[in-house]
């Protein structure tokens, strides 16, 4: 090896379906590497040109087409630097998971994923055949050897190419975030490396998808597995480093988990407003902790500006909601309205009078107040054309603490996939950079205030015996049984599960909102809402 070859690693943010865009967004970041950077070889994203993941879009033979098409623009606009891009493949009747190294015009060489993810929110296998070949190119003196994403996590890919002659391993990716998640990919990363002794660049996406949010973190690590190179968090940019490496290891500035989960649901809700060209959001703040945080994660992620906020107080209403409510608003320079639902609720209570004759108040009363708030935002969004947002949890979402076309109404959840105590500690951890949630809302007692005195636990378990039974039963599968003998109470865990179950139909209507766990409400979880597995436990 007589040349230095300098490496681009190309940490963007693609538009599911764009292929123009996403090109150009090619083009651009190619010149800049080549032109500012001085770079010899630019990588980027697993199917950059469509984006991830495209899903049903894959069986558009029109997108395909456009991908192909798109090939050829790049190619043609961009010489004098090597340009590795992700994009499904058209192989003959085999549609691929592929990569194109282009050059000066030319496609020098092609790569096809051998494997394929096909659990948790992966399905590949739905649309994609596997490929069977390594794939090593010379760039500027160097044998690079390609592999995609899941590639990585399995041994086979990297021991082919190493046999078939790769000084250095190219890692295509579109990898979600979920909690924990980067000290697992160097993990892995760290034992091909032992297994290979060749060096890997780790190329990841960034952005927010629907329910998924990629959080970049780009990396390189050398043949000892020492981390030389390591990319921002939720930040689109370019990043090089030069072949053979001579640097000293990165030694990364370690983040609370409180950080990279907050900063994930900032870019979740950024990329899904403005991605889906919406002016802004609206949602009702009850001076509670869940409406305070989901309002501050909107107002980081799209300026005061973009975000109304209304307060609707009930019969119920405590004066210091309304009063923990003002300030918040006021905290965070948001406009903010009071549209009482009295009158409405009012009007309800009549014109179902006759038809409830003889019935008690129970829940239904409940719901029709949640109902009341539920047409006032919906109209409001309709009117505006401002999103709504949801501000319910995990927790309350798992056990069905939530009213259909109520306090579900909405476009967007960002808290769909955090936990209540999660929740109090995100708040906390938020208020360290900037007092905006008054302490008064994080340690008062949680409550709808739907009925008189009302509080959680006068239906619900407290949090902290609630979530982490939540946790070992959605998250990591445990039987009632294994929770139990956790320590768990048999009657409480009994009652959870069945409560769990018993409301899939809820979450089934419910808005996406930003994964953060590995188990989320979405794609990664599919539940039938007709089943009567409960009866195993609740007999």
């Amino acid at each position: 090896m007589s040349h230095l070859c300098k490496i681009a690693l190309a940490q963007i943010n693609p538009l599911v379906g764009d292929v123009g865009g996403n090109a150009q967004l090619v083009i651009d970041n190619a010149i800049k590497a080549r032109d500012e950077q001085g770079a010899h070889l630019v990588v980027f994203p697993e199917l950059t040109l469509c984006g991830y993941p495209p899903e049903d879009l894959l069986q558009r033979d029109s997108l395909i087409e456009w991908c192909h098409a798109s090939v050829k623009e790049i190619a043609a606009a961009v010489n004098d630097i090597d340009i590795v891009v992700g994009l499904p493949w058209q192989d003959g009747k085999k549609l691929r998971n592929a990569v194109v190294v282009l050059r000066d015009g030319e496609i020098i060489a092609k790569y096809y994923k051998q494997k394929l993810p096909n659990y948790g929110v992966f399905d590949e296998k739905r649309y994609f055949k596997k490929g069977s070949a390594a794939c090593v190119f010379e760039s500027h003196g160097v044998n690079i050897g390609l592999t995609i994403c899941e590639d990585i996590w399995q041994p086979e890919p990297a021991a082919m190419v190493a046999e078939a002659g790769a000084e250095i391993i190219v890692n295509l990716n579109a990898s979600p975030y979920h909690i924990c998640k980067q000290p697992k990919r160097l993990k892995t990363l760290q034992q091909r490396t032992q297994e290979t002794g060749l060096p890997i660049v780790y190329v990841n996406s960034v952005g927010g998808q629907d329910e998924l949010v990629f959080d970049g973190q780009s990396m390189v690590v050398d043949g000892s597995g020492q981390r030389l190179l390591q990319a921002p968090s939720y930040e689109a940019g370019m990043h090089t480093i030069s072949f053979p490496f001579n640097s000293t290891p990165v030694i990364e500035k370690p983040q609370c988990d409180e950080q990279q989960i907050y900063d994930a649901l900032v870019l979740g809700v950024r990329d899904y407003v403005q991605k889906n060209g919406f002016p802004g959001v609206l949602l009702g703040l009850s001076g509670g902790i869940d409406s305070a945080l989901t309002l501050t994660i909107a107002v980081d992620a799209l300026g005061a500006d973009n975000v109304n906020v209304v307060l609707m107080p009930s019969r119920y209403t405590a004066d210091m909601s309304n009063e923990d409510a003002v300030e918040e608003a006021e905290l965070l320079g948001v406009e903010h309205e009071t549209i009482p639902i009295e009158p409405a609720f009012k009007a309800f209570q009549q014109m179902l009078a006759a038809s409830f004759k003889g019935l008690s108040a129970d829940v239904t009363e409940e719901n029709i107040q949640a109902r009341c708030r539920g047409m006032i935002l919906m109209a409001l969004s309709n009117k505006t054309g401002r999103m709504l947002l949801t501000t319910g949890n995990k927790s309350e979402m798992s056990v069905g603490y939530a009213t259909l076309y109520g306090d579900m109404a909405g476009g967007f959840a960002p808290l769909k996939d955090v936990s209540k105590l999660l929740v109090y500690s995100l708040s906390r951890y938020r208020n360290t950079i900037s007092p905006v949630i008054p302490e008064r809302v994080i340690v008062r007692p949680p409550s709808a205030e739907l009925a008189p005195g009302q509080k959680d636990s006068d239906s619900l378990p407290d949090y902290e015996i609630l979530d982490p039974i939540l946790e070992r039963f959605i998250e990591q599968d445990q039987s009632v049984e294994e929770i139990v003998a956790a320590g768990f109470d048999d009657a409480v865990v009994t009652r959870i599960a069945t409560m769990v179950l018993r409301n899939e139909y809820k979450r089934r209507q419910a808005p996406p909102g930003v994964r953060i766990t590995q188990r989320g409400f979405g794609k990664d979880r599919r539940y039938p809402i007709t089943s009567g597995y409960a009866k195993l436990f609740s007999q």
